[in-house]
C-alpha cells in the first residue's frame, strides 16, 4: 500500500476493542407526551460507547453532525506530561471521529467547534480519518471583543476571542451545496455604525410614489424576449431626512416605514441596461425616469414579471433595500451573506440564562446551532451531538423540525439537557431561536441509558454472562454484537434476529441437543443459513448441518472487545473563551 501523510503521536496504535452495549429506555425519564412515535434519543452515558451502541442502526443516516469537544487545556490529564498529555487526546479523538464518520450519511456533514490550542492538529488528523478531499471549510466565529480593560498586556499571549469550526463531507462528490446563511443588523443600527465610522450609506431615497406609467415601446432581451418600456410622470422621490422632518418620526420609524420604497442607484454590468437605453434614444423620448417591465431568465426572479427603475440620462439602475434586507417583527434589517467568519458576539455576552439551564463554560448560541443546521439540514433530517453538555443542539434541532440524537456523559444529561428540552417541549423556553423560528411547543424524545457490560468475571475469575442480563437483552446484546438486528418473530421462534439475506441468529440459554437441532432444520429452506448461540450443546451437534453453526457464549465473544470498561471519558473542561471583564462602552 502507498504511504500516505498521516499525524503521528504515542499511542495511536493502541486502538481500543469498544464493546457494542443496548440501549435501555428509561421510561420515567422519557418525554413521549406530544409525541408516542418520536425518534428523538438523549442518552446519557460515556459518548464512545454510546457512539458505538448507536453504529449498527445509525450507520449512514446521520445528515449532521455538531461536537464541541473538550478542549485540550494542558490541565486535563494531572498525572501525565504534556507530550503524553496531547497524545492522549489525539488518541480519545480519533477513536470517536471514525465512528462518527459511519454514522454520517454519504452527503453529510460534520462541524467541530475548537479553540487554537488544538486546532491544526484536529484539522491534520480530521484529513486523516474523512480524507483531504472530503474536507470544506474552517469557519473562524468572533466569541468576544478584546477592548480596554480585557485586552491588558498581563500574558505574554494575546487575549482569545476566536474559535474555529472544521467542516467535513462523508463524500465530497454526494455533497449537496450549502444553503446561504446571512447575518442580520438592524437597518437603525447600521446607519448609526456608518456615520460613526465616516463611511457613507447609500441607501437614502424613497419612491415614495411610482407616479404613472406611459408604454413607450419595447425592446428585447438576448433571446428575443420582449422588454416593455415605461416613462414615469408625476412621481415623488423625498429623502431619509426629508420624510422624518415632514413626518416628525424618527430615523428607526422612517426605514421601517418605508422599507420596500428605499432604494440607492448603481450602474451595474448588465446587457439589457444599454438596450433600454439605445431604443430610448431611438424614440427620441425625453425623460428623468424610466422603467421596464420583463421575465428574467436567470436570477432571483428567473421566470417571473419584473419591474426595473432607470432614472437620469445614465439611466442608473434603482437598487432596493428590500432586495437585500429582511423585515422581522416590524423591524428592518439588513442582511449579510455568510463565508467563512462568524461574528457571535453579541448572542455570546447573552448566553448565561439561554435555555433556562446555566453552565459557565462551553455553553454555545442557539443561533450559531441554527447557522449550522440551516446550512446543511431540512425538516426532519438526522442531527447528531456526542458533546451535548447544556443541550444546545437538541434544543435547536428540535425547534427547526430535525430528528435528533444527543449523547451526554455527565450529569448534564439528566440537570441540564433534559430540563431544558422538557421546557423546550412544553413551550416554556421562550430564548434563543424560539421567536424567530415561532416555535411554540411539542414533539418528544426517548431517555436512553447504557446497558452494564455483557461479560463479567466471577470471584474464580471465569467470564460470565451478566447477571442483569434477562433473556431478551442477551439475545439483543449478542445480536449486536454479531451485526444482525435483533427482531424476534412470532411465526418462527429461531428467526429472532436478521442479518443478510436468509441469515439469521438465534441466542438460547437452553442446552442444544442434537434432537432439538434436527426439529430446527425441519422448518429450515434450504437457502437459509442460522447461527445459533447458547451456554451449552452436545458435541454431536456441533457439525451436524452445514447452514447451522452453533457457537457458545460469552467464549464467542471474549477476543472481540473489551468488556467491563465503562469509561473511555474525553473529561477536559471548556475553558471560556472570554474575560469576565465587559467590554468598555
Amino acid at each position: 500500500m502507498a504511504n500516505k501523510l498521516e499525524l503521528t503521536w504515542y499511542g495511536k496504535e493502541n486502538e481500543p476493542k469498544i464493546e457494542p452495549r443496548l440501549l435501555i429506555e428509561n421510561k420515567e425519564l422519557s418525554n413521549t407526551d406530544n409525541d408516542l412515535d418520536t425518534e428523538n434519543m438523549l442518552i446519557h452515558g460515556d459518548n464512545l460507547l454510546a457512539l458505538k451502541a448507536l453504529e449498527n442502526k445509525y450507520a449512514g443516516k446521520v445528515k449532521c453532525i455538531y461536537i464541541d469537544p473538550p478542549y485540550n487545556t494542558g490541565s486535563a490529564f494531572e498525572h501525565y506530561d504534556d507530550n503524553l498529555e496531547h497524545s492522549q487526546w489525539l488518541s480519545l479523538m480519533k477513536q470517536r471521529l471514525e465512528i462518527l464518520k459511519k454514522l454520517l450519511s454519504n452527503d453529510g456533514s460534520i462541524f467541530i467547534q475548537i479553540d487554537d490550542e488544538e486546532q491544526a492538529y484536529l484539522k491534520v488528523l480530521c484529513d486523516e480519518v474523512f480524507g483531504r478531499r472530503n474536507y470544506i471549510s474552517t469557519v473562524s466565529v468572533l466569541m468576544k471583543n478584546i477592548a480596554g480593560a480585557s485586552g491588558g498586556g498581563e500574558d505574554k499571549k494575546l487575549k482569545k476571542n476566536i474559535e474555529y469550526i472544521l467542516i467535513y463531507t462523508k463524500d465530497y462528490d454526494m455533497l449537496q451545496p450549502f444553503k446561504p446563511t446571512y447575518s442580520y443588523k438592524p437597518i437603525s443600527k447600521l446607519v448609526e455604525d456608518y456615520r460613526e465610522e465616516g463611511k457613507s450609506w447609500k441607501y437614502t431615497s424613497v419612491l415614495v410614489d411610482s407616479g404613472n406609467k406611459i408604454y413607450i415601446g419595447s425592446t428585447a432581451d438576448g433571446d428575443g424576449n420582449e422588454i416593455k418600456i415605461y416613462k414615469r410622470e408625476n412621481y415623488v422621490i423625498k429623502s431619509i431626512n426629508a420624510l422624518m422632518r415632514e413626518e416628525n418620526i424618527t430615523e428607526s420609524k422612517a426605514y421601517n416605514k418605508y422599507a420596500l420604497k428605499i432604494f440607492q442607484t448603481a450602474m451595474p454590468q448588465s446587457s439589457i441596461r444599454p438596450r433600454v437605453m439605445q431604443k430610448v434614444q431611438e424614440l427620441n423620448i425625453s425623460g428623468d425616469l424610466f422603467s421596464i417591465e420583463y421575465i428574467p431568465k436567470t436570477g432571483r426572479n428567473k421566470g417571473l414579471l419584473y419591474e426595473q427603475f432607470y432614472k437620469g440620462e445614465n439611466f442608473r439602475l434603482f437598487a432596493w433595500l428590500k432586495d437585500v434586507a429582511e423585515e422581522i417583527d416590524g423591524e428592518v434589517y439588513k442582511k449579510e451573506l455568510q463565508g467563512t467568519y462568524w461574528d457571535f458576539v453579541g448572542e455570546t455576552k447573552n448566553l448565561t440564562k439561554e435555555g433556562n439551564v446555566e453552565f459557565p463554560n462551553g455553553k454555545k448560541a442557539e443561533k450559531l446551532i441554527e447557522r449550522v443546521l440551516k446550512l446543511c439540514t431540512k425538516e426532519n433530517d438526522l442531527v447528531l451531538d456526542s458533546f451535548l453538555g447544556s443541550g444546545t443542539t437538541a434544543a435547536v434541532a428540535h425547534k427547526m423540525g430535525r430528528k435528533w440524537i444527543g449523547i451526554e456523559m455527565g450529569e448534564h444529561a439528566y440537570t441540564h439537557c433534559k430540563v431544558r428540552l422538557d421546557k423546550v417541549i412544553s413551550g416554556e423556553d421562550k430564548g434563543g431561536i424560539t421567536k424567530s423560528v415561532n416555535w411554540q411547543g411539542g414533539g418528544g424524545y426517548r431517555f436512553y441509558e447504557l446497558a452494564p457490560t455483557l461479560i463479567n468475571q466471577d470471584a474464580f475469575g471465569e467470564y460470565i454472562i451478566n447477571k442483569e442480563y434477562n433473556a431478551d437483552m442477551l439475545a439483543a446484546a449478542v445480536a449486536l454484537h454479531e451485526g444482525f438486528s435483533y427482531n424476534p418473530s412470532l411465526e418462527t421462534f429461531w428467526k429472532q434476529s436478521t442479518g443478510s439475506e436468509n441469515s439469521y441468529l438465534f441466542v438460547t440459554t437452553k442446552h442444544i441437543t442434537a434432537a432439538y437441532l434436527q426439529a430446527i432444520k425441519d422448518t429450515m429452506q434450504d437457502n437459509e443459513y442460522l447461527i445459533i448461540a447458547c451456554k451449552s450443546y452436545d458435541e454431536k451437534a456441533a457439525n451436524a448441518f452445514s447452514n447451522i453453526v452453533i457457537k457458545k457464549i460469552p467464549q464467542m465473544l471474549l477476543n472481540r472487545c473489551e468488556f467491563n470498561k465503562d469509561n473511555y471519558n474525553l473529561n477536559i473542561v471548556h475553558p471560556p473563551v472570554y474575560d469576565e471583564v465587559e467590554d468598555d462602552e
